[in-house]
C-alpha cells in the first residue's frame, strides 16, 4: 500500500509524503545525503475516522493518523522520521502523543533536553500490537528497525502542531542507528547519556493495554482525556519507562 489511497472506514486519504529531500540535514551517513538521489520515504494518512466516530472526535480535539514507512535504508542508518518535539499545552505541560504499531518493528527513540544538554533518552523497542505512549516532554523519532516496510497509527491531540526545527538544527536525534542496529552518538549536542531501552507495558492508571486495538479508545473517549490535559497526568507519565 505504499504511497497508495488509503481507505479507513468511511474516509480516503491521499498521503502527505515525507521525501529524502526533507531529511538529508539528518542524516549520519552525509556522503550518501549528498549523492542519493529524491525518493519517498514514508507516507503520512491524516484525520482518519469511522463516520459513527466524528463527532466524538471533533469534540474531544483529536486526529488518529496511520503512517507507513519503506524498510530502504539510508546510507549506513536504518530509515526514520523527521523528529519533531510538542509544544506546551495550556497549562504548560506539553502534550503527549501516543502510537501503535500495526505492522512491522519500531524503534521510537524518545530524547528529553534541558537547554543544549540531552537528560535522557529512551529506546522502546516495539512489535505489532503495541501501544507507545509519549510522555510530555520528550522529542521523538520512529526508526523502522524491521526488513519490511513499517505501519503505524498515532492518536494526538489537534490542539498544536509538531516542532521540528530543534531536530533540524541538531542534525537529528542524540543517537542514529546503523543498519548493523548499533547507535551512534550525534555529537552535535553537548552532551548525551547512555540510552534507556525499555519495551511497552500496559499503563492501568490510563486504562491502555496493550492488547486492545488503539481506534477502539475512542468509544470511551475521556480515556484519551491525557492527551489534551497532561496536567492531570503528570504522575503516570512519571513512572512510564522507568
Amino acid at each position: 500500500m505504499l504511497g497508495r489511497t488509503l481507505k479507513f472506514g468511511d474516509v480516503e486519504r491521499e498521503p502527505d509524503v515525507r521525501e529524502l529531500d526533507d531529511m538529508r540535514g539528518l542524516l549520519l551517513d552525509t556522503d550518501y545525503a549528498h549523492s542519493a538521489q529524491n525518493r519517498p520515504l514514508y507516507y503520512m494518512y491524516r484525520d482518519l475516522y469511522h463516520d459513527q466516530h466524528l463527532d466524538t472526535i471533533r469534540d474531544h480535539n483529536l486526529r488518529f493518523d496511520i503512517t507507513v514507512m519503506n524498510d530502504s535504508p539510508l546510507g549506513r542508518e536504518r530509515i526514520k522520521t523527521k523528529g519533531h518535539y510538542h509544544p506546551e499545552a495550556r497549562q504548560g505541560v506539553p502534550y503527549p502523543e501516543m502510537y501503535e504499531v500495526m505492522d512491522g518493528r519500531a524503534h521510537f527513540m524518545l530524547q528529553k533536553t534541558g537547554g543544549e544538554t540531552v537528560e535522557d533518552v529512551i529506546v522502546v523497542k516495539a512489535e505489532a500490537g503495541d501501544t507507545v505512549i509519549i510522555p510530555p516532554g520528550y522529542g521523538h523519532i520512529t526508526i523502522n528497525a524491521g526488513d519490511n516496510p513499517l505501519t503505524m497509527a498515532n492518536w494526538v491531540s489537534t490542539q498544536f502542531e509538531s516542532r521540528y526545527e530543534d531536530m533540524v538544527e541538531k542534525g537529528g536525534g542524540a543517537y542514529y542507528e546503523t543498519i548493523a542496529g548499533e547507535f551512534i552518538r550525534n555529537n552535535s549536542y553537548d552532551s548525551v547519556p547512555a540510552i534507556r531501552f525499555a519495551t511497552p507495558e500496559d499503563v492501568p492508571d490510563l486504562r491502555i493495554t496493550q492488547d486492545e486495538p488503539m481506534y477502539k479508545l475512542i468509544e470511551t473517549p475521556n480515556r484519551l482525556g491525557f492527551l489534551n490535559r497532561p496536567h492531570k497526568f503528570q504522575w503516570v507519565f512519571e513512572s512510564l519507562y522507568e
